[in-house]
């Protein structure tokens, strides 16, 4: 063999089935094969990562469903509590406005009941 060939480069190598007037027939179709069965092994791979990537892109959909339907129930309670609050606000409001003292202390001492009550409840 000679040395030359062994370090060709990879333009020459397309050349393989030249030789000397000659053209081989079994090395360029080998070659062929090669690249055919090269070119169906990457296209296995590419599918592969495809379908890979349509599982992840149907899980994250599922994902942000369910966390669009989990902020629309905490929106929901907030919405709720704010009505409850705004409520509590307008009475609040209106026994300031009277500025009945009896009324204020009530107000006042229900409210230091209630803690204590609360507060021994959680001890």
């Amino acid at each position: 063999m000679n040395p030359r060939r062994d370090y060709r480069g990879s333009r020459t190598s397309a050349f393989d089935g030249i030789e000397e007037g000659g053209i081989r027939a079994s090395s360029s179709y080998s070659s062929h094969e090669i690249d055919e069965h090269d070119n169906d092994t990457a296209l296995d791979g590419l599918q592969d990562r495809v379908n890979l990537l349509k599982r992840l892109s149907g899980d994250i959909n599922e994902e942000v469903d369910a966390h669009n339907r989990m902020l629309d129930r905490m929106g929901n309670e907030m919405d709720s509590s704010r009505g409850f609050l705004s409520g509590t606000v307008d009475r609040f409001k209106q026994a300031f406005e009277t500025k009945s003292s009896r009324r204020m202390f009530t107000l006042v001492a229900s409210f230091v009941v209630l803690f204590l009550i609360i507060y021994y409840l959680t001890r």
